[in-house]
């Protein structure tokens, strides 16, 4: 049982289909108090709208609510022109910008689109030297320079600097990429559908061994879960079934497992499960996880 005491948060992941009103989705997301809204990013998926121009014209029509995408393609995104559209977009939204990373899965698809087709190894090995990069432009210092295997900078002029500190997340599973992320990542984002219940503390565990090594505290670590499922009448099994079981599944999510961020994938009535979501779950899900820490 862990619970690392974080404040929560909730928020919500939109599909980015062109042929959904998704602007209005994240405006309605925003009226009802939600505080982060995620976009997948998929480029290669020929019905789907780019991630990074949908996030900016979401965050043009919203006031509160923070953008990221969820998770951003890597090998379809060059880190350091990622880091620009990343401090871009947060300067100008007044710091409401976070950014999610993955290191790639659809080879083929990614191949499709002019991607490099990467091993785990190499993915892994982009996807460390990317974080470096990234958050070397966002330093707003001169003659930038890195020299690794699948990124460079050359002297590079970084900047502008981000409005406030932009956290990274990694939608990252397996043991190697996990003591990555405990090194040197501000979040994890794992989904439900490969990452259940009852294998977060395995997971968590890797993250937390590898953040102590490295000098840091698991708990300064975010963790988010992506919440794939349905708030509805009859109960059907994990995260599909009435808000009060909702409530009793993420409420356990938090002070049993850890989880202090949690993403909603609506499926079916976009913005009937957003409403009910927002109105009758996480109101519920803040009281009673305050009651069981104590009122803390």
């Amino acid at each position: 049982m862990t619970d690392y005491l974080r404040p929560l948060e909730f928020g919500c992941s939109l599909v980015p289909d062109a042929g959904d009103p998704v602007v209005e989705y994240a405006v309605h997301a925003d009226e009802l108090g939600l505080q982060l809204l995620g976009i997948q990013d998929h480029p290669y998926q020929r019905r789907y709208v780019d991630t990074w121009t949908l996030l900016s014209v979401i965050a043009a029509r919203t006031e509160r609510i923070r953008v990221f995408p969820d998770v951003a393609c890597l090998p379809l995104r060059p880190p350091a022109v990622l880091a620009k559209s990343v401090a871009s977009l947060d300067l100008l939204t007044g710091g409401r910008v976070e950014l999610g990373l993955g290191a790639g899965a659809f080879w083929d698809a990614i191949e499709a689109y002019g991607g490099p087709r990467r091993t785990g190894r190499e993915a892994l090995g982009a996807l460390e030297e990317a974080i470096t990069v990234i958050r070397a432009i966002w330093s707003g210092e001169r003659n930038r320079r890195f020299d690794g295997e699948h990124y460079t900078l050359k002297g590079a002029q970084s900047g502008p600097v981000p409005a406030h500190p932009v956290e990274i997340w990694l939608g990252v599973g397996g043991p190697k990429a996990l003591a990555l992320l405990g090194r040197s990542a501000d979040g994890w984002i794992p989904s439900s559908g490969w990452a259940p219940p009852e294998r977060l503390p395995e997971l968590n565990a890797r993250i937390d061994e590898a953040a102590t090594g490295a000098g840091r505290r698991p708990e300064d670590i975010r963790r988010l879960y992506n919440l794939s499922g349905t708030v509805q009448d009859a109960s059907e099994g994990f995260l599909k079934g009435p808000p009060r079981q909702w409530v009793e599944e993420l409420i356990d999510l938090a002070v049993g497992y850890g989880v202090d961020t949690f993403v909603f994938w609506p499926e079916g009535d976009v913005r009937g499960q957003l409403s009910v979501f927002a109105e009758e779950v996480v109101p519920e899900v803040r009281r009673q996880v305050t009651l069981e820490r104590g009122g803390q």
